[in-house]
């Protein structure tokens, strides 16, 4: 992020550090609203005075020395309604979305608007502008343009400052916006920031709440819940009036009115294929929520989802459970999108990647245009179009969410202990935990918040030369004393020797003495024989006291104890793994078990056997037996970004070790589309491995995680436009209201609107819209509801994990 060259004269000063601070909004429980701004005065105060004079702050390397510190705001980051109470843009309307600004595609539907007509996003030639089937006309608008900073500070300067809300003075009823205001309600306070109108990125778009409200819109549409499926019977009405999809349209039988089965929802059975596809899923520990317990006795609703649940059902459970429940067309698009989500979740970000993201999401946007009706497109779907351009100007998004905001905000209301006092309660518990954190800084003897160790902590280990001592754990469970065979024992022996780099020399010097005495099979002597011809070595050289002979080198030569300590559970390098025994009792997995090999292929199998071999002088090494899959062309299939793994063929059952720092860990999950043998492998990235290179100088922030690179985002244009919607299982949902001269003549007289006519018809009024919502949710589901009938849901946009 950058500011302009006319606010760039604060770094010049030697003495000073510019300090750049995201904002999380922490709205108290009376929801301020449009009135946010009494409560940011202060905060804007503060931060005039810390960008202008700075405050004297002494250095921590250096407590002699003083230097002023100067901060600027970097940007804000919370949910879309919070945006709209901060930035004055209304998030309700023709113009709800802040980047398009006036140029919103957006359409009046039976009851709400629709955030419909992402074709103007296209080339100017694409096929798809002459196709009637998206909502019954060609589009040949334009884009909407890029609004600078200098056009949004000329918007803002026809905004009239006004008293909000129901002020006497406008005869107690809200004002009404004037054309030329746009859907500006008011100038944010965070303009008189001198540096605030250059910055590009100023309010982030929360891709938790995004995500959320997307998967309940999904999911909601696909299982056909009645409370949150975007297939309504005013839904099916919009394509009777737009004169599209006629095979989806209602129609009488007798006096009842009929609704055809979409073939983008589950029939029954499917759905509890889905659901008992759900409530199989075992993720590692500490991974996610154990799902069984969202999913409906009878199997046909998932209820109760949390944000974190919707990402990961999002990214991990839908692409592959819906592959073989609905059309290969539809079910491709949904898997489009959720790669995309998993491309910008990760936690490396690459720019090219977010470049080709932002065209193909408008394939994608399309595609659902053309397979889901216009009322399943609200603001939330719209959005995702602009969050790989944010992903660019403020860099990967787990940086920029509201997880940890959401967290704390749970830790605050947590502390509330009297229900009618809710706001003391929470200032007395922070107090306390204040307090209570600054002496346990003083206190290094007992154990605090600082010092505390990770549930996943393998403790410290003792630093060895040899890079196979360095393979240790902290075991878990019985242990067990276990007699290895002679021939599993060499098999073993001869893997640690064959991966220590240190001893690389004398396995090439062996080698070569085989090729020498002309061996016909020199690979298998050199397994049977190297161990033994190396303790000769190492040994012969002690006894001249070669300098290069350390213990450690001299206690690898003497081969390992016949009796091998045996674990159920481990954990290696902060991850957790339990043998596959063990894990079938458990509800969580924790056997999955993956390794690259020399050609940067993966080898894919489940733990059975956790062993540590001992040495002389009490060095020891840890070594996964592990059942490994066959891995050919056959019985492993990638499509989609989702790799399906044959588990019923063994292979490698001679070469079954790997060392336990070498194990990354993976979970599996059931393939409906393949059958009861198949499973889809999910690596599992954790959050608290870093990745420093050996000679210590990378970037600190470098995480070892999955890279936006690793998702390979590709759509299909195929053929969609003549995909047949209707499900051809024969199902029809009767609708209990009947068809009468009422309905019909609503059902008749709606007035169908887009961007190009709008301005005929008086906008709503958004601001009591909003208000309205505003009153209606509770302290943990703020909502935004910019529809009329109850068939539809507000926007999840607060969820504490």
């Amino acid at each position: 992020m950058t500011i302009d060259k006319s606010w760039t004269q604060i770094r010049k000063r030697s003495n000073s550090t510019v300090f750049w601070q995201g904002l999380q909004s922490f709205l108290q429980m009376a929801k301020p609203g449009k009135d946010m701004d009494v409560f940011l005065r202060p905060l804007i105060e503060e931060l005039n005075e810390l960008w202008e004079n700075g405050i004297d702050t002494r250095d921590a390397s250096n407590d002699r020395k003083v230097f002023k510190m100067r901060a600027a705001l970097l940007w804000t980051v919370n949910d879309f309604p919070a945006r709209s109470s901060l930035s004055g843009w209304s998030g309700q309307g023709y113009k709800a979305c802040p980047t398009c600004n006036e140029n919103t595609p957006s359409m009046r539907v039976i009851g709400k608007t629709a955030y419909f007509g992402h074709r103007r996003f296209l080339p100017s030639t694409h096929r798809w502008r002459s196709n009637l089937d998206f909502d019954g006309r060609t589009d040949r608008k334009r884009p909407p343009r890029r609004f600078s900073s200098v056009d949004i500070m000329d918007q803002l300067r026809r905004v009239k400052t006004t008293i909000l809300g129901k002020h006497p003075n406008y005869g107690g009823v809200k004002r009404k916006r004037g054309d030329d205001e746009l859907n500006w309600r008011k100038k944010s306070i965070f303009y008189e920031l001198p540096y605030w109108a250059e910055i590009e990125l100023k309010h982030n778009l929360d891709v938790m709440h995004i995500e959320k409200n997307i998967c309940d819109s999904l999911l909601g549409t696909l299982m056909g819940d009645p409370h949150k499926s975007k297939d309504t019977d005013n839904a099916r009405r919009d394509l009777q009036n737009l004169g599209i999809r006629s095979e989806l349209h209602l129609y009488e039988d007798g006096n009842k009115l009929m609704k055809p089965a979409a073939e983008y929802t589950f029939s029954e059975a499917n759905r509890r294929k889905f659901c008992r596809f759900v409530r199989s899923v075992k993720f590692p520990y500490g991974f996610a929520a154990n799902l069984w317990k969202n999913v409906a006795q009878n199997e046909s609703r998932i209820v109760g989802l949390k944000s974190h649940d919707c990402h990961v059902i999002m990214q991990r459970l839908l692409p592959v459970g819906c592959r073989s429940l609905v059309n290969k067309t539809i079910s491709s698009t949904i898997i489009e999108l959720c790669t995309f989500f998993n491309q910008l979740c990760a936690r490396t970000v690459n720019v090219t990647d977010m470049v080709k993201a932002q065209d193909q999401l408008v394939i994608i946007l399309c595609k659902l245009e053309r397979i889901f009706p216009p009322a399943f497109f609200d603001i939330m779907i719209h959005l995702v179009l602009h969050l790989p351009e944010e992903a660019i100007l403020g860099g990967p998004d787990f940086m920029r969410w509201m997880y940890p905001f959401e967290r704390y905000l749970k830790r605050l209301k947590d502390y509330v202990r009297n229900a009618a006092k809710p706001e003391g309660s929470i200032s007395e518990g922070y107090v306390v935990d204040e307090a209570l954190t600054f002496c346990s800084r003083y206190f290094d003897d007992i154990e605090t918040r600082f010092n505390r160790p990770d549930r996943n902590d393998d403790g410290i280990h003792r630093t060895r030369r040899l890079f196979v001592f360095e393979s240790q754990c902290k075991p878990m469970g019985k242990q067990s004393q276990v007699y290895v065979e002679k021939n599993m024992r060499d098999r073993a022996e001869f893997y640690i020797l064959n991966n220590s780099p240190e001893i690389e020399t004398y396995l090439n010097q062996h080698k070569q003495e085989l090729q020498l005495r002309g061996c016909l099979n020199p690979d298998k002597a050199h397994r049977n024989e190297f161990a033994d011809w190396f303790f000769e070595k190492i040994y012969a050289m002690n006894r001249v006291h070669a300098p290069e002979v350390t213990h450690e080198l001299l206690s690898l030569a003497s081969k390992s104890n016949i009796f091998v300590s045996s674990y159920p559970a481990c954990i290696v390098n902060g991850v957790r793994f339990v043998t596959h025994a063990r894990d079938v009792r458990l509800k969580t997995q924790n056997s999955g078990v993956s390794v690259p090999g020399t050609e940067n292929e993966m080898f894919y199998g489940q733990l059975q056997e956790i062993l540590e071999f001992s040495y002389l002088n009490d060095f020891s090494v840890v070594l996964f037996k592990c059942k490994w899959f066959r891995c050919d062309s056959r019985r492993m299939v990638t499509e989609n970004n989702i790799t399906s793994i044959n588990i019923t063929s063994e292979s490698y059952k001679d070469d079954q070790f790997i060392l336990a720092s070498q194990a990354q860990q993976v979970f599996y999950v059931e393939d409906p589309s393949r059958g009861p043998n198949w499973r889809v492998v999910q690596h599992v990235n954790h959050r608290i491995i870093w990745d420093i290179t050996e000679d210590g100088m990378s970037d600190i922030d470098l995480l070892q995680d999955n890279s936006s690179s690793n998702f390979t985002l590709f759509v299909d244009l195929g053929n969609l436009p003549q995909i047949n919607l209707q499900r051809n299982d024969g199902d029809v949902i009767p609708i209990v209201q009947p068809f009468t001269a009422v309905s019909q003549h609503v059902y008749e007289t709606v007035s169908f609107l887009n961007d190009d006519d709008e301005e005929d018809v008086s906008e709503e009024d958004d601001e009591t819209v909003e208000e309205s919502a505003d009153e209606e949710t509770d302290e943990g589901n703020d909502a935004v509801d910019t529809e009329e009938d109850d068939d539809d849901h507000s926007y999840h946009t607060s969820d504490s994990d």
